[in-house]
């Protein structure tokens, strides 16, 4: 992974800190690369207060603090902290949604949940024990984010996660794509950035697609309810494309699996017939609305249809997608790394991956020297940039 020039941010400001960051076990592999993005782009960067101290420790072969969390065999954990964390700027990164990591309990193999990675979040902050300058939490997928509202006599469990984060010392909290921005208002006095990652996923449909027409008499955004339009708007803004909608008609009398069914996707816009579509929303639980709502676009005479979601959970396997690429329903879906995906995901034809370590790897580097992330947070003009490249055929 050499560096290339145009890399490496322009960062002339004195680090907050000492860099440090932790991944947990479960962001292993994403924090590994982060760092080494990082370790590039710090051994080849001038500055002229390189040899002050505040630059101590500044280029080193590694960023990434050695912690764990050891398990009892009664399923209870402790967090440790193997070297001094004591006047560091420290980020550290967990994916919740996990599933492939275990743990024995009573001698029983079990999954770690959301439950358990979140705990181990505060216990490896509970070992840094206030020692560290500055701690910002990096948590791709935001803990409970779907359990963000009250509509009923029910718990409120991201706001509650959040407030005790903060409680705990954290300082900052960046996730990325959140399924309701608002629910920062829990901690109003404290960092809170939710990132949305559509420079990458236009990036890598041109790179794997080269036929692409980007423009309204050839392409659609479609949000697939309507929560998702704010995304879709900013998609469709930047792509210069007209954007549809579909709202879910729900049976409020019965409850299956937790929820209201589905009676039917209502469509409002205008003629799908013969143009592309993006259909974007924040995640792929089951699966099952993306594919009823591509089926519908299908009936419609829609032409290729692209799925864009930041976090491709699969909870109810691949079979569901792996059926309706068969049946030409969909042509690519598009998730990021963000959260653990299976070797067997990677595998599909009608699969691609977006890598955004890099871009957490520009995130952490701009705000441990206390820059603005402003121009990371919108990537309109990168996007603009990457779409003349394309149609002049230079990717």
């Amino acid at each position: 992974m050499a560096p290339q020039n145009d890399d490496i941010r322009n960062l002339d400001t004195i680090p907050v800190g000492t860099l440090g960051i932790i991944p947990l076990e479960g962001c292993r592999h994403l924090g590994e690369k982060v760092d080494q993005y990082l370790v590039n782009w710090r051994t080849i960067r001038e500055n002229e207060h390189a040899d002050t101290l505040a630059f101590s420790g500044y280029k080193r072969d590694t960023y990434i603090l050695k912690a764990k969390v050891p398990r009892f065999g009664s399923g209870e954990a402790k967090g440790l902290i193997l070297e001094s964390v004591r006047g560091h700027d420290i980020f550290l990164l967990v994916d919740v949604c996990n599933h492939s990591l275990t743990y024995s309990h009573f001698g029983q193999i079990t999954h770690m949940s959301p439950d358990d990675h979140y705990q181990d979040l505060k216990r490896v902050i509970a070992a840094v024990g206030g020692k560290a300058r500055r701690l910002t939490v990096i948590m791709p997928f935001l803990y409970e984010s779907r359990q963000h509202k009250r509509s009923a006599r029910e718990s409120l469990d991201c706001a509650l996660a959040l407030q005790e984060l903060v409680s705990m010392g954290v300082d900052n909290i960046i996730t990325f794509d959140a399924h309701d921005p608002r629910v920062q208002n829990a901690i109003p006095l404290h960092g809170f950035e939710t990132v949305q990652p559509a420079y990458q996923f236009i990036k890598a449909l041109c790179k794997n697609v080269s036929d692409l027409q980007i423009n309204s008499d050839h392409m659609m955004v479609i949000s697939p309810d309507e929560g998702g339009m704010g995304r879709a708007i900013y998609m469709a803004n930047v792509l210069g494309l007209d954007v549809g909608m579909f709202y879910k008609r729900r049976d409020y009398s019965r409850i299956v699996d937790g929820r209201n069914p589905i009676v039917a996707h209502e469509y409002l816009g205008s003629s799908v017939e013969g143009k592309d579509m993006i259909i974007i929303d924040d995640m792929i639980a089951s699966g099952e609305s993306m594919i009823e709502v591509a089926t519908e676009l299908k009936k419609r005479k829609a032409k290729r249809i692209f799925c864009f979601t930041t976090f491709g959970l699969f909870s109810g396997g691949l079979d569901r997608f792996d059926k309706a690429y068969q049946e030409g329903i969909i042509t690519k879906v598009l998730t990021t790394n963000l959260v653990y995906q299976t070797p067997e995901l990677l595998e599909r034809e009608w699969y691609l991956s977006c890598d955004l370590s890099k871009y957490i790897a520009y995130i952490i580097d701009t705000l441990n020297h206390d820059a603005s992330i402003s121009d990371l947070l919108d990537p309109s003009e990168r996007i603009r940039k990457l779409l003349d490249r394309y149609n002049k055929h230079e990717i």
